[in-house]
């Protein structure tokens, strides 16, 4: 059952509250699968889910899926030389932007009937938000419709985070990963601000289409997280794919460019040279022009640019420094202001809770510092019987979380002896979908070193990998960190064809305790990239 969806029914005049065992706030992994569930054990469900474009949650519609789809055609265009002409590359981003609409569009239908087309399942179209500890109004289209369950869960997902620049939310061309992911016309030039792993996959896949991508990095040390060695031979794997990083760099404010595309002020600190004239009042590049600036004086550290950011974004150098009589004076300011121009931004800096508009204190339900739900180990927020599942109670932003916080609400309500709990999760793995992808789970050498653990290094170059030269795919490394006197496995990184696939082999590893001498002495299928991690623990 549906209201107000493209095939509705009206909300009955003579029923303006529907009374329900539980509702849950949010189309997303975890709050469908629980939804399912609780109607097959009986229950009456209402799922309410703002928009129809979301149906099935994030991962389905703007995500993981509709990225990979993209991510996999860009591929294709590179191997096959479909990137290397105009005509051919907008053939090919047209070809996979249509291929993404239909999968897209055929995993909506079919999660939005797997739950309508139940009885026990209402669903509606509409933004909620709490006007009492059980009670729900819901905005559909056709009006209010008041909602009140003995059980609420909070499935609303993450919403991009946006930073606070002068112009970014007026100005044309400026994106974040959902409209990119959308574009009719492919952008022969892309500024991505920010370089976490969300970034550096649209950065890999838009290379791979043929695009010039120039990476802006607010700091000086890339993936600051990840160990150096590891960081390095990514960053080359994109500088091989032809994208630019600019590091230390600010992005000061975004206007329309005069070419039509999108001009940035940014200041790079450590970077030096003489001055110009303001970026305002500096004419917009045009076309493919580029702007040198390899004569500025480099003061960064060794992670700084180490190729000219300029030969993708158009960019021109426009720092003034006046003199004490308002004349302007050339000097060695302690960075150096640009402007760029260019296509399309990408604005990647990260996600945060979608709780805006919920009005969480009418239930009693706290936030926490970072603006998450703020919940306990079983998932329980701190108003009796409302819970908060996936992205927007904080813990790590991937749709297999939302599906696993799903066992621990679940656990709670099938009358287990010990329920689930947040804390029985065991090491969650993550992958990178980079021309050649990047896994890992468990701790890196950084952290290993700093917890003051006891510890060996493995590694393995991918290139003596057999079936990775058969697939023409040698680049890479693989490296593992074990405890020295136990043989514990304390965590893989996995730079490397189909590393998303064996990833979870290490992951099995570790959640039975299995020493690096099961994998070790495995017996694998041969050829296949798995085999490796018998040389990789050797």
């Amino acid at each position: 059952m549906s209201i107000s969806t493209p095939n509705a029914i009206s909300t009955p005049s003579t029923s303006p509250t529907i009374t329900t065992d539980a509702l849950i706030i949010g189309f997303g992994k975890g709050g469908k699968t629980l939804a399912a569930k609780l109607s097959a054990a009986g229950r009456k469900v209402v799922v309410a889910e703002a928009s129809a474009d979301m149906y099935g949650g994030t991962c389905i519609n703007i995500g993981c899926l509709p990225s990979k789809s993209l991510i996999l055609s860009a591929e294709q265009a590179r191997r096959d030389g479909a990137n290397s002409t105009p005509e051919t590359r907008e053939a090919a981003f047209e070809a996979a932007i249509k291929e993404k609409r239909r999968v897209t569009s055929m995993l909506r239908d079919k999660n939005y009937h797997k739950l309508a087309d139940q009885d026990n399942i209402t669903v509606i179209t509409g933004r909620a938000h709490f006007t009492g500890p059980h009670s729900v109004e819901i905005a559909t289209a056709e009006g209010p419709v008041a909602v009140t369950a003995s059980k609420i869960f909070i499935n609303t997902g993450a919403t991009p985070r946006i930073p606070d620049i002068p112009g970014i939310h007026t100005t044309p061309g400026v994106y974040t990963s959902t409209g990119l992911m959308d574009l009719d016309d492919m952008p022969q030039r892309l500024v991505i601000i920010g370089s976490g792993f969300i970034g550096l996959e649209f950065a890999s896949m838009f290379a791979d289409f043929g695009t010039e991508v120039t990476v802006l990095q607010h700091n000086a040390e890339f993936l600051p997280r990840e160990d150096a060695d590891v960081a390095a031979a990514i960053r080359a794997q994109l500088e091989a794919q032809g994208v630019k990083f600019l590091f230390n760099a600010d992005t000061k404010a975004i206007a329309p460019a005069a070419d039509g595309g999108v001009r940035l002020s940014v200041a790079v600190k450590g970077m030096t040279r003489g001055a110009s004239q303001a970026c305002d009042s500096t004419p917009a590049g045009t076309g493919n022009a580029h702007t040198d600036i390899t004569g500025a004086t480099d003061t960064t550290t060794t992670t700084s640019p180490t190729s000219n950011p300029t030969d993708h974004a158009t960019m021109s150098h426009v720092q003034t420094k006046p003199s004490d009589d308002g004349e302007p004076r050339f000097a060695e300011p302690a960075e150096a202001r640009f402007c760029l121009t260019t296509d399309a931004v990408l604005v990647a800096t990260g996600r945060t809770p979608n709780v805006e508009g919920l009005h969480l204190e009418a239930a009693g339900v706290e936030l926490t510092e970072r603006g998450a739900v703020k919940v306990d180990e079983l998932l329980r927020t701190t108003a009796a019987d409302i819970w908060a599942l996936g992205d927007v109670n904080g813990g790590p932003q991937h749709t297999y979380i939302s599906l696993d916080d799903y066992r621990v609400v679940w656990s709670q309500l099938n009358g287990s002896d010990r329920p689930y709990t947040v804390k029985d999760r065991k090491h969650v793995p993550s992958s990178t979908f980079l021309a050649t992808p990047y896994s890992r789970v468990g701790l890196n050498e950084r952290e290993a070193k700093a917890a003051g653990l006891d510890y060996v290094v493995k590694r393995l170059p991918v290139a003596a990998v057999p079936k990775a030269q058969v697939m023409r795919r040698p680049d890479g490394l693989m490296k593992a960190i074990v405890e020295r006197n136990t043989g514990r496995i304390l965590g893989a990184m996995l730079l490397s064809v189909e590393s998303h696939e064996v990833i979870n082999i290490v992951k099995l590893a570790m959640d039975l305790d299995a020493p690096a001498s099961t994998l070790r002495d495995m017996v694998f299928t041969h050829p296949t990239i798995a085999e490796a991690l018998n040389d990789l623990f050797a």
